[in-house]
């Protein structure tokens, strides 16, 4: 978590239950122990997050360890990209820096004590013996039969094991516990074996490693961790944890060890073995193809650290597995980057549209905002002409019901500019569009307009800039791919699709590697920072603007349509059966518009022109209504004023929830850019959430009460169990506490509690600021910011 525990937390209340007892002399030290054998993925991103959040909440410290017991599988490279992540996520870990490397010669210490005492032996036995011995649940081990050695002759052993005097597999140190226990790792675990094979930081010093299971708990030890925060897969091996501590103790702190649920994405692998298959078969590019779950990948891709600690925030920390549904994901990932990509446009599938009445060799500058409705952060020039090109989905001959884009006869705005009506279309030899033809409106250029007409976006024909674009979906085609037989068979083979003659506006021509757009009506883009190069950026699609996968069932049970008409579910024009093959394959498409004299050549041919007099049918009287009605008297937007006018279920809630706060404008925003995003298609009558709770919802954010990342977790929660939003706020521990006089009070409260605490501090006892600061955190009922509450508690003790 980014900045720890929210109330709830079941590891946040076992640190303040500590604090409050004064356990572990009021240090809470954490740690991420990565094993440099691998890139890091999101799963790990949420440890880390939690680690270091808990250890940066509770005025503790996070060590950064490297548990590289495994010569064979290690690599520095590892190490450093392990670092390059840990500190792109924002966490550092100071002059915490450990190996288990740096201690071996302590770990061996340790074993040669547990020899001595005869709470370990040297077992000669080879490796399948041993594993058969340890017997099953259902049968007892088999003791070795070298088990009762004398300490002398197992020490003798282990020198000669450590000094390189035998090979690979000869024999293994393990531990005298019971070969009867019902935990079949307490069945005389191994220690220690042989490995002669350099290490990537100790050379050939060492030839003999220990095993995870005795090295975790004394590097634990000897760094101070005090909770050692581990996944639900180790909970079986905390016996042993506390088996070798117990004895090779005495240690203070004491660690112990707590298990949370480990991250289980939808539609994604995070096992090590396969993800390393599908480097290692090609079936990506690399570690940091964007479609693949490390943080090399995700970095790539677009995603940034605010996502993923939102991302941490909003899942939480369990104590019971399950697959955490990806929308959660690309929730976050939205909402963070609305708040930091312009808007900008971009035509992926160009077809070339003529302005029939707009002069020839006349061009415009359209100064378009960067944030549309916020002028104050900066304008672009965007040049208009007779010749644009638009999106070749974005016309059709035969439009569906609801079509509000180009379409014989009809008008529609192109965004920012012009109200242009299709007045003629050109074809091929082939029968085939090859380019519109429309008039224009004079003086119709801007934003909005009277009618509530659909928008297409666009680009000029000749000073647009040809770019590579690649559409990254997800890599897997069911919810589960580990659940199939063959992962491999869940791949998505239309995960990825690269478009070699998307156009974009000039402004775009030398957008920076590394910077976040918003393609106007596509999706969030990135600059590739590998691949893009000065005036020539290569653009990957973060995500669409809205979750596509309800509509792909519907799509995909609609192929036939699409093979036998020419036209996709919703009415989105293919172009030919070569270019729908590259669409679903992943094969580059070819440039529809390669160049600006490939554009002026098709251009200037000017086929036959077919004139259009088929006119556009009107909408429906009680749609008219609505949309006048939210438009004119409630003052919605455009786009939301047509959104809930033209959908009747929308305009039912929408018009419930009024009551609950009867301020339309922030009802509808949060309608439209949030809970139908989390509604996932699901009919809004259908959700736990009602619209008379949803307005209760939106006037507890607008009253400030709730911050507008906690709002968002607010609503998530709403949608999947329902209640009274103030209850469930109060329940999660979201509320903002603004009022300076309430922390203070909490302050002086938890000051009072723990007087003799506070005593101590002041005399020097610096440690104990972090059972103080929980106390203050447990005063105020988890509703005060923790930055604030530190600096209060600070200035109180001075």
């Amino acid at each position: 978590m980014a900045e720890g525990a929210r109330g709830g937390n079941f590891l946040a209340d076992i640190i303040e239950a500590d604090l409050a007892a004064g356990r572990n002399g009021g240090r809470v030290v954490t740690r991420f122990p990565p094993e440099p054998n691998g890139f890091l993925h999101i799963g790990h991103a949420k440890s880390i997050l939690l680690n270091f959040g808990l250890a940066r909440t509770y005025g503790g410290e996070a060590h950064l360890r490297f548990d590289d017991t495994n010569p064979t599988a290690e690599d520095s490279a590892y190490v450093e990209a392990i670092q390059r992540d840990v500190r792109w996520l924002g966490c550092d870990w100071g002059d915490h820096l450990h190996f288990a490397s740096d201690v071996f010669d302590r770990m061996y210490a340790c074993a040669e004590r547990l020899v001595r005492d005869g709470k370990a032996y040297v077992d000669s036995q080879p490796v399948e013996a041993i594993r058969e011995g340890r017997g099953s649940f259902e049968r007892p081990g088999t003791p070795s039969p070298f088990r009762e050695r004398l300490p002398e002759e197992n020490l003798a052993l282990l020198e000669r094991m450590r000094a390189g005097e035998l090979p690979d597999g000869a024999c293994v140190l393990r531990a005298r516990i019971d070969m009867a226990h019902p935990n079949v790792l307490l069945r005389d675990p191994l220690l220690y074996r042989i490995r002669h094979a350099r290490h990537h930081r100790t050379g050939d010093l060492w030839c003999i490693y220990p095993m995870y299971d005795f090295a975790h708990p004394l590097e634990d030890a000897f760094e101070g961790i005090t909770h050692s925060i581990c996944t639900l897969e180790f909970e079986s091996n905390r016996e042993l944890y506390d088996w070798v501590l117990d004895n090779t103790g005495p240690w203070d702190p004491r660690p112990r060890q707590y298990e949370f649920a480990r991250l289980a994405l939808g539609y994604t692998v995070l096992s090590k073995r396969k993800l390393l298959q599908l480097v290692a078969e090609k079936r990506v590019s690399g570690w940091d193809d964007p479609r693949m779950p490390t943080l090399a990948g995700l970095r790539r891709r677009g995603v940034t650290p605010e996502a993923l600690r939102e991302f941490a925030d909003l899942i939480g920390v369990a104590k019971n597995n399950s697959v955490v549904d990806i929308g959660k994901l690309e929730f976050a990932v939205r909402g963070d980057l609305e708040k930091r990509a312009p808007r900008a446009m971009a035509v992926l599938r160009p077809l070339p549209l003529i302005v029939e009445s707009w002069p020839e060799g006349r061009e415009v500058e359209l100064a378009l905002p960067w944030w549309p409705g916020e002028p104050g952060r900066g304008t672009r020039a965007v040049p208009f002409g007779r010749e644009l090109l638009v999106e070749r989905d974005d016309f059709a001959l035969e439009p569906p019901p609801g079509w509000k884009r180009l379409a014989p006869g009809r008008e529609v705005r192109l965004a920012g500019a012009y109200v242009v009506r299709c007045v003629g279309v050109e074809r091929g030899a082939a029968g085939e569009v090859t380019a519109v033809r429309c008039t224009h409106e004079a003086g119709s250029a801007g934003e909005g307009g009277p009618r509530g007409l659909g928008a297409v976006h666009w680009v000029h024909a000749h000073r647009s800039t040809a770019v590579t674009v690649r559409l990254y979906d997800r890599l897997f085609r069911v919810e589960r791919p580990d659940a199939e037989e063959d992962f491999l068979q869940a791949l998505d083979p239309e995960s990825l699709t690269v478009i070699g003659g998307a156009r974009v506006e000039p402004a775009l021509a030398e957008a920076a590697a590394g910077s976040h757009w918003q393609f106007l009506r596509q999706g969030y883009f990135f600059a590739d920072p590998e691949d893009s190069r000065p005036g020539a950026p290569v653009f990957n699609r973060t995500l669409a603007l809205k979750d596509p996968w309800s509509a792909k069932a519907v799509a995909r049970s609609a192929s036939t349509a699409v093979l036998t008409t020419g036209i996709a579910p919703g009415g989105h024009a293919r172009s030919s059966t070569a270019e729908s093959a590259a669409w679903t394959t992943g094969r580059p498409l070819e440039p529809h518009a390669p160049s600006s004299a490939a554009v002026s050549a098709a251009l200037s041919t000017a086929p036959t022109t077919e004139p259009v007099t088929k006119a556009a049918p009107s909408p429906r009287p009680e749609s008219l209504a609505r949309l006048t009605r939210y438009r004119d008297e409630l003052e919605l937007s455009a786009s939301e004023a047509e959104l809930l006018g033209a959908d009747e279920e929308l305009s039912r809630f929408f018009e419930a929830a009024l009551p609950s706060y009867p301020h339309p404008k922030p009802l509808a925003r949060w309608l439209a850019n949030d809970l139908l995003g989390l509604a996932k298609g699901v009919p809004l009558a259908s959700l736990p959430l009602g619209a008379p709770a949803f307005g209760k919802f939106v006037a507890l954010v607008e009253s400030g009460r709730v911050t507008a990342a906690s709002a968002k977790v607010l609503l998530a929660a709403l949608v999947q169990r329902g209640g009274d939003p103030e209850a469930l706020m109060a329940e999660l521990g979201l509320a903002r506490q603004e009022d300076p006089a309430a922390l203070l009070a909490a302050v002086e409260r938890a000051l009072s509690a723990h007087a003799r605490e506070a005593e101590r501090y002041r005399a020097g006892e610096v440690k104990l600021f972090g059972v103080l600061l929980g106390a203050v955190m447990r005063e105020a009922q988890g509703a005060a910011d923790a930055a604030s509450a530190r600096r209060a508690l600070e200035e109180r003790l001075r």
